[in-house]
């Protein structure tokens, strides 16, 4: 149904009846969709089709919403009526008795008025105001309820006895207003109007409780069909729901299998609707993706299994070529002046080479999963000393450590780490090199900063890569661009991390963090 507007406030009281609004009905805009599936022969399986009957009962249930239009429209209707009724009737009372008053009516004859017009209305209460030459004001009430000019609301009694010009388009000085209140939370109508060509101001007073009770009845009882309807339609929006949501789940916890690494996870394709054709794609697409992922496994493990055989080859003719490099090293002293050159670089490329094969084999075996702890209770400030006293750096580094921090670590490991950021800080950062020991709760922290000009912004997300060099001018550096790379693994087999950052004191600054407890961190690896 269509509503009509409608509102509340001071106005001139409406008699007549209007003729309400009709709207022409419409089919539901669902209802060509469907009939179109069912025409190109669509089956009750399609998820489309499903999914028009579970939003055509969610509509239903919105629909149901409409009760309480109703019930605005039903409220309207039922004041409207009884309004226009009672002010019908007392404007009808004013005209035949109290028109009929004498010009200067006494009190008793005020109040007979009253009674007679009180007793012929339809359960309202009336009161007649006469106001005397001399100011005074004289009243006549009747009626069921006790009726009083204070009940009236100022801004009515104003409109009431404002007197209107007499024009062509309003043949009378003064009319009929009413308005609603609810004085104490009940309910009332209050019209008033008065005598034209002099005469008493009359007020109306009825109660609006009956039609309360009958609106709060039919409130009632919408609000109950509405819980019911909900129920019903929340019951087969489950059932619907849980139809059609029940494949859609099924796609989406393989699809997080898959994401797990279950690549072997497939489904089950039943029926030949949308959903069918999705579990199809979704079972070729996990198939592909089980292909490509086993054949680069395939490559890498084949790659691994190079490095690591082509590292070991290597390891034979480079003990020859070591052993040669350090007696030509003893005799360069003797050697031609003109052959001396020669000699150290083919010294200084040996131990490079060799440094390079030893971190293609370390880092093979983090990549295979071989590397393992070997754990120890360390002074971790003899340790650091050890690892700079044995690579002669003790006059370029730094060390602010104090002894009695004990740690559960891998010796040969942490040295590792260690040589790798203090070599790398020397090289690149330049001395002196500051490295600082100190424990945080249950963590062991490693700092160490160089006195350089710092890691540049794009070169910091890149320091642990593998082979990664930040001056692509310098592809034949001492470095082979692993050291960081092996650091960062020996620390995540601790089960801890480094990171790199820029000093705001200037260089860089690369600081290591272990657990100091790593039983566990032994059983798992």
């Amino acid at each position: 149904m269509c509503p009509a507007a409608a509102g509340e406030g001071r106005g001139r009281a409406v008699l007549a009846d209007a003729d309400p609004h009709r709207a022409r009905c419409r089919l539901p805009p669902g209802l060509p969709a469907v009939k179109r599936a069912v025409l190109a022969g669509r089956r009750w399986t399609s998820l489309r089709l499903r999914l028009i009957v579970v939003f055509g009962l969610v509509a239903l249930t919105a629909a149901v919403s409409a009760s309480g239009i109703a019930y605005w429209l039903n409220r309207e209707a039922v004041l409207s009526r009884t309004q226009d009724a009672a002010l019908g009737d007392f404007r009808q009372e004013m005209q035949n008795r109290a028109a009929a008053l004498p010009a200067d009516p006494t009190p008793e004859e005020l109040q007979r008025t009253a009674e007679l017009m009180a007793g012929s209305s339809p359960g309202y209460s009336v009161l007649l105001v006469e106001e005397k030459k001399d100011g005074r004001k004289v009243f006549g009430s009747a009626g069921p309820d006790s009726f009083r000019l204070s009940d009236v609301p100022k801004s009515l009694q104003d409109a009431v006895a404002e007197q209107q010009k007499v024009t062509a388009a309003n043949d009378a000085p003064f009319h009929m207003y009413w308005q609603r209140t609810k004085p104490n939370g009940n309910p009332y109508l209050v019209g008033g109007t008065r005598i034209v060509g002099g005469g008493p101001t009359g007020y109306m007073y009825k109660s609006l409780a009956t039609e309360r009770a009958d609106l709060n009845a039919l409130a009632w009882s919408l609000c109950i069909a509405t819980a019911l309807a909900l129920l019903g339609s929340a019951l087969l929006a489950q059932a619907a729901a849980t139809t059609v949501l029940k494949p859609v789940q099924r796609l989406g916890d393989a699809a997080r299998r898959l994401g797990e690494g279950e690549l072997d996870t497939r489904l089950d394709v039943s029926g030949n609707d949308e959903l069918a054709d999705l579990s199809h794609t979704f079972n070729l697409a996990a198939a592909a993706l089980e292909k490509k992922v086993a054949d680069m496994s395939a490559r890498e493990e084949s790659s691994r299994r190079f490095v690591a055989d082509m590292s070991h080859e290597l390891r034979t003719p480079l003990t020859a070529l070591t052993a040669v490099t350090e007696v030509l090293e003893e005799e360069i002293d003797g050697l031609d002046p003109m052959i001396a050159p020669a000699v150290e670089l083919v010294v200084s490329e040996t131990r490079r080479l060799n440094n390079l094969v030893e971190n293609l084999m370390e880092v093979t075996r983090f990549d295979a999963g071989t590397a393992r702890l070997v754990l120890d209770d360390v002074d971790v400030a003899d340790q650091v000393t050890a690892c700079i006293d044995a690579r002669a750096w003790l006059d370029a580094v730094e060390l602010d450590a104090e002894r009695g921090i004990v740690a559960r670590l891998d010796p040969r490991r942490l040295d590792v780490i260690l040589a790798n950021l203090i070599g790398n800080a020397l090289k690149h950062g330049g001395s002196p090199v500051r490295v600082s020991v100190r424990t945080e709760e249950s963590t062991l922290v490693i700092a160490v900063k160089d006195n350089g000009p710092g890691i540049p912004e794009d070169v910091l997300p890149h320091v642990f890569d593998r082979f990664y060099k930040a001056s692509a001018s310098r592809p034949k550096s001492d470095g082979s661009g692993l050291g960081l790379s092996i650091a960062m693994e020996n620390a995540h087999i601790h089960g801890g991390d480094i990171t790199a950052e820029n000093s705001p004191e200037g260089g860089a600054l690369f600081t290591l963090r272990l657990p100091a407890d790593l039983t566990a961190a032994e059983a798992g690896a």
